[in-house]
C-alpha cells in the first residue's frame, strides 16, 4: 500500500468526480463495458492509422506537492501527437474511407504537440456539438503533464468522437498555452485538494486509533488463534475458507483483525459481503462496538435502490424524478457536507442529506461509500457481471481489498443465479409486438432473434442440452448495438422504460455468453405457462466467483456450516495453497441433546398417514418432555401440512399454541411469526417450517426463545432439471449425487438445527427424524461438535428426552 504521505489518483477518477454534472437517467444504468470491446478496437484502429508521430497509450504521471503530502496524478493518454496540424486529419480520412470527419475550431496552424482524447459513443455526433466538460478534462490533464515535462510553451488536444455504428468521426481542436493549462490544473487541484485534506486528516487520525484497538472482550476459547488466522491470510495474500460454528463470535473474530491489517497498510478497505440483511446490521453492530472502544472507522451499508429511494415507483428518469433531475450538480456538494458532518454513514443519515440536497439516494450511498473504511454490501455488488462497483473492481484496484464474506454457504447458489442467465422466446415476440410502429429496424431485429430461438425450440423434446447457441448470440448483439443507439439517441420514445427491462435481459445474456466455457451447461425447454426458455446455466462457479476475489488483497469465507470445507473450497474459488480453519466450538456439547430417530423417514416410497402419525409422534414426546418454544421444519409446505393436520387430529386437547409459516408472508407476517418465540410466557409453542426457508437460517433466538428443533428429512432439493443437470455434470468427477443433493441438503440440516443453540447459557434439543442420518454418508457431514449423538426409536425418546431435561 501507499505511503500515509502520498496519494495515488487515476486522471479519469479525478475528472469523472470533479467535472460531472446535469441529471441522473436511467440509461446510466447501462453497463459502460458491454461496448468496450468494440470502443477498443477503435481505438486500436485510429491509434495505428495516426502515423509515425502518433504515440498510443502513453503513461503519464505527475507529481503535485501539497505542503503536508504529496497527490501522484496518473493515467494514460490515448494518443500524443508530435507535429500535429489538424488539417492532416484530412489525410486520415482519406486513409480510412469508411470515417467521415467534421472539425472544430483550430486555434493555431503550426506543427505541435497533441493530446489526442477518443471517445466511443453510440449516440449521433451531430447532436454533440462541444467536447463534453469530463472528457476536455482529462485532455487537459495530460495535456498540463506533457507540457510541463518537456517544457512546452503551447500543446494542443483534440478529443476524437467516433461512433460505433457507422463508424463516423468528429474532431474538437484547442490549443492552450503553459500558463492558460498550469492556471487551470492548479485551480483543479485546489478543488481535489479539499476532498483529499478530509481523507488525509481522517486517516491520521484513524491509524493511531486502529494502533491502539484492543479486542472488546475477553476472548472466549479460540477465537485468539481465529483472528490470527485471518491476520495472516490477508497477510500472506490468500483465502481462508473458515467453519465457524455458532458462538464463536465470528463477526468480530473476523472483523477485528481485518481492521488491524488496514492499520498495517495492507489494505485500504474492508468489504463485508452478505446474503441476507440480518447479517449486515449484524456486521454494523461490530464496527458499531469497536467504535464505541475508540475505533476512528466509518462504515456504510450499500442498500438496494429499490429500497432506499425516496419515491413510490422507481424511475430514474429525469422527467419523472426531481432526485434524478440535476443530481449531478448538487450531489459534490451534498457529498462534501455529509462526509464532513456525519461520523458514521448509515442508511437514516444518507436518506437525510440525500432529501435536504435533492439527490438521488442510492447514487449519494455509493459516493458516500469512497469515503469509508468499511462497505457492507450484498454478494452482487462485488461478484456480479451486470451490476458490481466499476469504481472499485475496475482498473488497478485489484489488491487494495479485503473481502469478509459472511455465511459464504450461500454464495454458491448465488453464484450459479449471478453468471447464469436466460433469454425466453415470448418475451422477444412481445417485445417486437410493442416497438413495431416506433422503431421496424428494432422490430426486424427482434424477429431475428426469434427465429434463432424457434430454432432451438424445434430442436428441443422436453429439456435438450446444446453445444452452443451461437446463432442467438449473435443476433442478439446485433439487436443490443440498435437498442444501444436508440436509447442514445430516442429520449421520447413512449415505449422506453419497456425497451431498458428488455435491454438488461439482454445485456447480461450476451455479457454470460462471453463467460461460457466448459463450466457451463446450455439448456432449452418449455415452461408450465407454454414459453420457451434458453438458459445458460453456470453450474461450476469457480472460476467467475475466483475472478471476483481476484480483486480483493484477500478472501475470508466464512459460515457456521461450510461442511465439507474442500466442496466448498472447490465450487467457490478457493486454490490448493489456500486456507482452510474448523473454528472449536464454544458451546458445553451438554448442554444440546442430540437425537436421531432409527424408525422415520421421509422418504417418498414411504410417505403417507402412517409415516406422518409416526413424526406427529415424535414431534409431541418433544414439546411434552419440557414447556417450551419449539419448531419442526419439514422438506415441502405439502408435507408440513399434512403432519400439522395428522398432529391436530392426534393430539386435539394439547395446551399448545401453532404456528406455521405460510409461502406468501409479508416481512410484517414473518416479524410477528418471530415476536411470537420472543414473548415470555410459559405456554407451549410448535411451530411449523419449511426447511431452507426464512426461518431456517439467519434467525437468533437465544435463550428460551427457541429450546428445541425437529428436522424431518435430509433436507434433499427436490428432484428437477437443473438438480439432474448438476447431478450429471458432476457424475464425471464421481460427486454428482453429493455436489447436487447430499451436500446441499445437509447443509440446511445444519443451518436449522443451529438455531438452537445460541448463547453459552442456551439449553435444547434437536431431534433428526430420518433413518437416513445413519449412513456414514451422513456421518462424515457431521460437525465436530456432534460428538454425543443418542439413537433413539418410538419406544424410548420420552426416556431420552426425560434425560437430558433431568426430569
Amino acid at each position: 500500500m501507499n505511503s500515509i504521505n502520498e496519494v495515488h489518483l487515476s486522471v479519469r477518477s479525478l475528472v469523472e468526480f470533479l467535472f460531472r454534472g446535469g441529471d441522473l437517467d436511467n440509461r446510466s444504468r447501462i453497463n459502460p463495458e458491454l461496448a468496450m470491446s468494440e470502443g477498443n478496437r477503435i481505438h486500436r484502429m485510429l491509434q495505428k492509422k495516426g502515423g509515425a508521430g502518433y504515440h498510443a497509450e502513453v503513461g503519464l504521471q505527475w507529481r503535485y506537492a501539497t505542503g503536508r503530502y504529496d497527490i501522484c496524478i496518473e493515467g494514460r493518454a490515448d494518443g500524443v501527437m508530435e507535429d500535429y496540424v489538424p488539417e492532416e486529419v484530412r489525410e486520415l480520412e482519406e486513409q480510412l474511407p469508411l470515417f467521415s470527419a467534421e472539425y472544430g475550431l483550430v486555434d493555431a496552424p503550426e506543427p505541435m504537440t497533441y493530446i489526442d482524447e477518443i471517445k466511443s459513443t453510440y449516440q449521433n455526433l451531430r447532436r454533440i456539438k462541444e467536447p463534453y466538460t469530463v472528457h476536455l478534462a482529462q485532455a487537459k490533464c495530460y495535456a498540463y503533464i506533457v507540457s510541463k515535462e518537456d517544457s512546452l510553451e503551447k500543446i494542443g488536444v483534440r478529443v476524437t468522437y467516433c461512433n460505433i455504428e457507422d463508424r463516423g468521426l468528429k474532431y474538437f481542436h484547442q490549443v492552450y498555452s503553459r500558463k492558460e493549462l498550469e492556471d487551470w490544473f492548479e485551480e483543479t487541484m485546489q478543488e481535489c485538494q479539499k476532498w483529499l485534506d478530509y481523507s488525509y486528516d481522517w486517516k491520521l487520525a484513524k491509524l493511531p486509533s486502529i494502533h491502539k484497538l484492543q479486542f472488546p472482550y475477553a476472548y472466549r476459547e479460540g477465537q485468539k488463534e481465529l483472528a490470527s488466522y485471518v491476520y495472516q491470510t490477508v497477510y500472506h495474500g490468500k483465502k481462508l475458507f473458515l467453519e465457524a460454528p455458532t458462538g464463536v463470535g465470528k463477526t468480530l473474530s473476523t472483523v477485528f483483525p481485518a481492521i488491524k491489517a488496514v492499520g498495517q497498510g495492507l489494505s485500504e478497505k474492508v468489504f463485508y459481503l452478505t446474503a441476507k440483511t440480518i447479517t449486515r446490521t449484524v456486521a454494523e453492530e461490530a464496527f458499531g462496538l469497536l467504535r464505541a472502544k475508540g475505533l476512528m472507522f466509518k462504515d456504510i451499508v450499500i442498500t438496494a435502490k429499490e429500497k432506499i429511494c425516496a419515491n413510490e415507483t422507481c424511475d430514474c428518469n429525469p422527467g419523472a424524478c426531481p432526485f434524478a433531475k440535476g443530481h449531478f450538480d448538487r450531489v459534490n456538494e451534498c457529498l462534501y457536507d455529509l462526509i464532513t458532518h456525519e461520523e458514521r454513514f448509515g442508511r437514516g443519515v444518507i436518506e437525510r442529506y440525500a432529501l435536504q440536497y435533492e439527490v438521488c439516494p442510492y447514487e449519494l450511498s455509493l459516493d458516500v461509500s469512497l469515503f469509508a473504511d468499511a462497505v457492507i454490501c450484498d454478494y452482487n455488488y462485488v461478484f456480479d457481471p451486470h451490476v458490481y462497483l466499476r469504481r472499485y473492481f475496475s482498473g488497478d484496484n485489484a489488491g487494495k481489498y479485503i473481502f469478509l464474506i459472511d455465511e459464504t454457504h450461500n454464495l454458491l447458489d448465488r453464484g450459479r443465479e449471478m453468471f447464469s442467465a436466460t433469454l425466453v422466446k415470448e418475451d422477444v415476440l412481445e417485445m417486437k409486438r410493442l416497438v413495431k410502429d416506433h422503431d421496424t429496424e428494432m422490430a426486424r431485429l427482434l424477429e431475428k432473434l426469434n427465429k434463432a430461438l424457434l430454432s432451438l425450440k424445434k430442436q428441443s423434446d422436453g429439456m435438450t442440452v446444446f453445444e452452443d447457441a451461437e446463432e442467438v448470440y449473435q443476433a442478439a448483439e446485433k439487436l443490443k448495438e440498435h437498442i444501444d443507439i436508440y436509447i442514445n439517441n430516442r429520449n421520447d420514445s413512449p415505449v422506453m422504460d419497456e425497451i431498458m427491462d428488455f435491454y438488461f435481459v439482454l445485456s447480461h445474456f450476451i455479457m454470460v455468453y462471453e463467460l461460457l466455457d466448459d463450466k457451463y451447461v446450455i439448456y432449452g425447454h418449455m415452461l408450465e405457462n407454454g414459453n420457451y426458455l434458453l438458459k445458460l446455466f453456470n453450474v461450476d462457479p469457480s472460476v467467475n466467483l475466483k475472478k471476483g476475489m481476484d480483486q480483493a488483497r484477500s478472501s475470508v469465507l466464512f459460515s457456521a456450516t461450510l461442511l465439507p470445507i474442500q466442496y466448498y473450497k472447490e465450487l467457490l474459488g478457493g486454490e490448493k495453497e489456500d486456507y482452510e480453519v474448523y473454528a472449536h466450538s464454544v458451546f458445553a456439547p451438554e448442554n444440546r441433546g442430540l437425537f436421531i430417530a432409527r424408525d422415520v423417514t421421509s422418504k417418498y416410497t414411504r410417505r403417507g398417514p402412517r409415516e406422518y402419525e409416526r413424526i406427529a409422534f415424535y414431534l409431541h414426546e418433544m414439546i411434552v418432555a419440557k414447556a417450551g418454544h419449539y419448531i419442526a421444519f419439514f422438506p415441502s409446505y405439502i408435507f408440513m401440512e399434512e403432519v400439522y393436520q395428522t398432529y391436530v387430529q392426534r393430539y386435539p386437547d394439547e395446551p399448545v399454541d401453532y404456528l406455521l409459516q405460510r409461502e406468501d408472508m409479508t416481512e410484517e407476517d414473518r416479524d410477528g411469526f418471530l415476536d411470537a418465540f420472543r414473548e415470555e410466557n410459559n405456554r407451549t409453542l410448535l411451530g411449523f417450517c419449511v426447511l431452507g426457508g426464512i426461518f431456517s437460517e439467519g434467525i437468533d433466538l437465544k435463550h428460551d426463545s427457541l429450546i428445541g428443533a425437529a428436522i424431518v428429512g435430509t433436507g434433499l432439493p427436490q428432484v428437477g432439471r437443473e438438480r439432474e443437470l448438476l447431478k450429471s455434470y458432476f457424475d464425471a468427477q464421481g460427486t454428482g449425487f453429493d455436489y447436487a443433493y447430499r451436500f446441499p441438503g445437509m447443509n440446511k440440516v445444519l443451518q436449522a438445527a443451529g438455531r438452537v443453540i445460541r448463547t453459552v447459557e442456551d439449553r435444547g434439543v434437536v431431534l433428526l427424524l430420518d433413518e437416513r442420518f445413519l449412513q456414514n454418508a451422513y456421518r462424515s457431514l457431521y460437525p465436530r461438535e456432534w460428538e454425543h449423538i443418542e439413537v433413539v426409536e418410538k419406544e424410548n425418546v420420552a426416556r431420552k428426552l426425560a434425560e437430558f431435561w433431568g426430569n
